[in-house]
C-alpha cells in the first residue's frame, strides 16, 4: 500500500499503510481509492470502541433464550463493548436452536462497562435470567397444602364411619 492509503470514514484524514485504527477518533480505517462497502460485519466493529476489546472473555450477563441475549448484546455493542453469546452448558437441544439459557461473554477490559450498561437500563441483576431461585412464602404454602391434603386422606382412609 501507498503512503496515504488509507483514509478515516469519520473524520476524513488520511494516514500511512501501516495503520489500522485513526489516530484522532480511534475508527477503522479503509481504502482510501474505493468506496467503503457497509456490510453488517462492517458496521459492527465499526461500533466497537477498541479500549474494551482487549484481555479474556469474561462473564457478564445471563439470559433466558437467544431473543433476550442478542438484545442484551445490541444494547452492549451500542456502548462499543464487544460481546460474544453462547448457550449456557446443559442446554444444548438440536431441535430448539433458539431455546435455552444463554451466557453474554465480554472481554476483561470492557467487563466494568458492560456491567454499568446493563445497570443503567433497567437489567439490575444480569445473574437473575439463569438463576430461577423459589420464594420461601410460596415453598412454605405449598408444602402446608401438600401436608394437609395428605393428612386429609389419610383420616379418611383409617376413620371408620358409623
Amino acid at each position: 500500500m501507498s503512503a496515504a492509503s488509507l483514509l478515516c470514514p469519520d473524520c476524513g484524514t488520511s494516514h500511512a499503510g501501516e495503520e489500522r485504527f485513526c489516530p484522532r477518533c480511534g475508527m477503522p480505517l479503509v481504502a482510501a481509492h474505493t468506496e467503503a462497502v457497509v456490510d453488517e460485519r462492517r458496521e459492527r466493529a465499526r461500533k466497537i470502541d477498541p479500549r474494551y476489546a482487549e484481555g479474556r472473555l469474561v462473564w457478564a450477563a445471563g439470559a433466558r433464550n437467544q431473543v433476550e441475549a442478542e438484545f442484551i448484546a445490541g444494547l452492549l455493542l451500542e456502548e462499543g463493548v464487544p460481546s460474544l453469546i453462547r448457550r449456557a452448558a446443559g442446554f444444548d437441544v438440536p431441535d430448539f436452536m433458539a431455546s435455552g439459557p444463554r451466557e453474554i461473554l465480554v472481554p476483561a477490559s470492557g467487563a466494568e462497562a458492560a456491567r454499568d450498561v446493563l445497570l443503567e437500563t433497567g437489567i439490575r441483576d444480569p445473574a437473575a435470567a439463569l438463576v430461577t431461585t423459589a420464594r420461601p412464602a410460596r415453598l412454605i404454602a405449598g408444602l402446608l397444602l401438600v401436608i394437609a391434603v395428605v393428612a386429609i386422606v389419610l383420616f379418611m382412609a383409617t376413620h371408620t364411619w358409623d
